[in-house]
């Protein structure tokens, strides 16, 4: 089909003028949002300050949809009938006859030559001389005005919420005619910004409320008194001034106190009140991602996903710092390499979510190394907020498995035992601990330092079973920390050894030896230690150390012992030398190339032939344990106790004084201070005394366990007894 060219200069005159009307509609639609867009804003103001955010994002929305029909009522104006109007009345060149560009075919010869000059002179013409101005002067003064509205529906001080009115009091004390007495009482507690909790009113006097909060009180008395106050129990007295509503006042609630509202003229002694702090706790964190504390790196794997969950009673800091510990060696000749990264928990503001990618590569781990990723949270408390150190968990990449030689070689083993990896990380737990000594309390330095003596107890323990040290606690199934020894040959002579006791043992010591025996067959003394003596290790689970390695091995044990004293008792600073010590012997005793089993069981001392059997003890330690008396700590409330059971009085402001010292140890520190408030002011009350003694007796600490003395078991024993005398 042959193609109509003044069809196509038609269709493409009239796709470019179309262009045109959509390009007026834009900038009309545009010009109108911009005018009436600082009325949306205004309606969500509004919103925001008489309903908060639901109605604030209504009115926003609603608004939005108003402008929006407006714009689109403006550009709807803007059709093919406004284009020719336009043209003919801008253009005169083109002899109103513009609307012959949207005209169908079928014009006649003329009309046709008019059609293509009027294409000629349009394409020369800018489509922007078209459209309608920009509203520059009203766009300016609705934004100018819209912006001041909005500042003053924001900045407006916003009405406070009338308080309750004043509760009624309930003191329960009988006042005199013209005595004054608490009429009214109302209590608003304002808790700190760090919480996000709001003010709240109480009409009890009795207060709890979270640390740092300002306590405000509205008291009314009847008759008017001339002065009232806030007498705290034991310490200072708040005045209290005349307010619009009665006598007001305000304190800070920092520790736990107990109080009496007082008046000018008021006889008697009124009831304590309680004000009971609620201490901030730190965050709890705990490990989600890998759910044990130790995994093994997979095949091929590349990365390694870490996820930490926080919770606190108010709120989380949103960032934490996670410590990845890479090591490298094995041993005591470990390397550590540390790097920190700080990651943004996801999740609401009471429990928090924080997860991390670690690439291995980029850390650095290699075969036979471990990395350590360890999370520290802190809360939101202001000034001090609670910092937090969470659980570590290892990714270990295992090294490749231990060869060991032939032939003679067999009896040496050449990696150390895994014991040989501790005393190191001791060090750098005791110097951690010294660099936070100022921002730990006393407790919790002395608490830490006795768990690092722990520590270096149990791995002194260990080292000691290299060198027969016997052990302090519950005998454990020994370690398979030595290979069996091979069993003697045909080949090699067997002494037989005379029937003998090692010294200090005998038949009857409760070691459970064997009786001797009766003949002696050739070849089978395979163990003579074992048929006849007593070992305190298994020989299977010591290691024949040369004599050197030996002495050097329990010179270290005496660096250990002394660490690990001073660590117990709270002095990691003293402790440090003698575990530097102990690792330098450690390295020594590494530097042997390697460590021979022992093929038969301990060597004994000789037995004295001319004692033994005999019943002389001079010179045999006794094993018998000592008894030391229970020194009792809590001295004051001890003697406070005692002297209450009986006619005198105990000393209560020194009793008053340890309690508020020792506050924190107490589970109830505000009753034990009510008590002994009531027993200062009724010395005399059987009630008092009874009541402080009770409380006082939850205070002290509780005795160990006694030796019970075993039963004489009745007249029937005491008779046996006797016969055996």
């Amino acid at each position: 089909m042959a193609r109509d060219p003044a069809a196509e200069t038609y269709g493409m005159s009239a796709d470019a003028l179309t262009g045109w009307i959509r390009a007026a509609q834009r900038r009309a639609a545009l010009d109108i949002a911009l005018v009436w867009s600082p009325l949306a804003l205004i309606a969500g103001a509004g919103g925001w300050r008489l309903g908060g955010t639901v109605w604030a994002t209504v009115l926003l929305l609603l608004g939005a949809a108003v402008v929006a029909m407006a714009a689109a009522r403006a550009a709807g104006r803007f059709d093919q009938h406004w284009l020719v109007r336009r043209l003919d009345a801008r253009e005169t060149g083109l002899e109103d006859s513009a609307g012959l560009i949207f005209v169908d075919a079928g014009l006649n010869p003329i009309q046709r030559l008019q059609r293509e000059r009027i294409e000629r002179r349009i394409a020369a013409i800018d489509p922007e001389m078209l459209a309608d101005g920009w509203s520059r002067r009203r766009i300016a003064i609705a934004w100018a005005v819209g912006t001041v509205i909005v500042a003053a529906i924001l900045l407006w001080p916003q009405p406070r919420p009338a308080p309750p009115p004043l509760a009624p009091a309930a003191e329960g004390t009988d006042a005199a005619p013209g005595e004054p007495r608490l009429t009214g009482q109302r209590v608003r507690i304002v808790p700190p910004a760090y919480t996000g909790l709001p003010p709240r009113y109480s009409d009890r006097l009795d207060i709890r409320a979270p640390t740092g909060s300002r306590i405000e009180w509205t008291l009314a008395f009847a008759p008017q008194p001339s002065g009232a106050a806030l007498q705290l129990v034991g310490g200072q007295r708040l005045p209290l001034v005349v307010g619009d509503e009665g006598w007001v006042g305000s304190l800070r609630l920092d520790r736990p106190a107990l109080y009496r509202v007082t008046a000018t003229g008021m006889r008697g002694t009124p009831q304590p009140h309680r004000l009971e702090p609620i201490a901030d706790t730190p965050p709890q964190v705990r490990a989600i991602e890998p759910a044990q504390g130790l995994v093994l790196v997979r095949p091929g794997q590349r990365s390694w996903r870490v996820v930490f969950e926080a919770s606190d009673d108010y709120a989380v800091a949103p960032t934490a710092r996670l410590t990845v510990t890479v090591t490298q060696g094995d041993g005591e000749n470990v390397r550590f390499s540390e790097r920190s990264l700080i990651v943004r928990g996801a999740g609401t503001a009471k429990r928090k979510r924080f997860t991390a990618d670690l690439n291995l590569a980029a850390y650095g781990l290699q075969e036979g190394g471990d990395l350590v990723a360890q999370i520290t949270i802190a809360d939101t408390r202001s000034p001090q907020p609670h910092i937090v150190r969470g659980p570590g968990v290892i990714l270990r990449w295992p090294p490749k498995a231990a060869e060991l030689a032939d032939g003679l070689d067999m009896m040496s083993k050449r990696v150390m035992p895994a014991y040989f990896r501790s005393q190191r990380q001791i060090i750098i737990d005791t110097e951690a601990l010294v660099r936070e000594r100022r921002t730990l309390s006393a407790e919790a330095f002395l608490e830490k330092s006795d768990a690092i003596g722990v520590d270096q107890r149990l791995l002194r323990l260990r080292y000691g079973q290299f060198v027969g040290m016997e052990a302090e606690e519950t005998p454990k199934p020994p370690l398979p920390i030595a290979e069996t020894a091979p069993p003697p040959s045909d080949a090699e002579p067997v002494r037989k050894a005379p029937f003998a006791l090692p010294s200090g043992h005998s038949m009857d010591d409760g070691h459970n030896h064997a009786p001797p025996p009766e003949a002696p067959v050739f070849g089978s003394l395979g163990d003579v230690t074992a048929e006849f003596g007593h070992t305190h290790d298994d020989s299977e689970a010591a290691t024949l150390l040369d004599p050197d390695t030996r002495a050097m091995l329990k010179l270290a044990l005496d660096q250990m012992w002394q660490a690990e004293l001073n660590l117990r008792s709270g002095k990691p600073e003293a402790a440090l030398p003698f575990e530097n010590k102990a690792l330098d012997y450690i390295k020594k005793i590494q530097q042997a190339e390697r460590i021979y089993l022992p093929r038969v069981g301990a060597q004994l001392p000789p037995v004295d032939m001319a004692r033994r059997m005999t019943g002389k003890r001079e010179g045999i330690a006794s094993r018998s344990a000592s008894l030391t008396r229970f020194a009792i700590d809590d001295a004051i409330p001890a003697e406070a106790w005692r002297t209450l059971a009986g006619p005198g009085r105990p000393d209560l402001d020194a009793l008053d004084r340890w309690i508020r010292g020792n506050s924190a140890r107490i589970r109830d520190p505000l009753a034990v201070l009510a008590a002994v408030d009531a027993a200062r002011n009724a010395p005399d009350s059987a009630v008092a005394r009874t009541r402080l003694r009770a409380q006082l007796w939850t205070v002290l600490t509780r005795p160990p366990a006694q030796i019970r003395r075993r039963s004489d078991g009745g007249s029937l024993g005491q008779r046996y007894t006797k016969g055996l005398r």
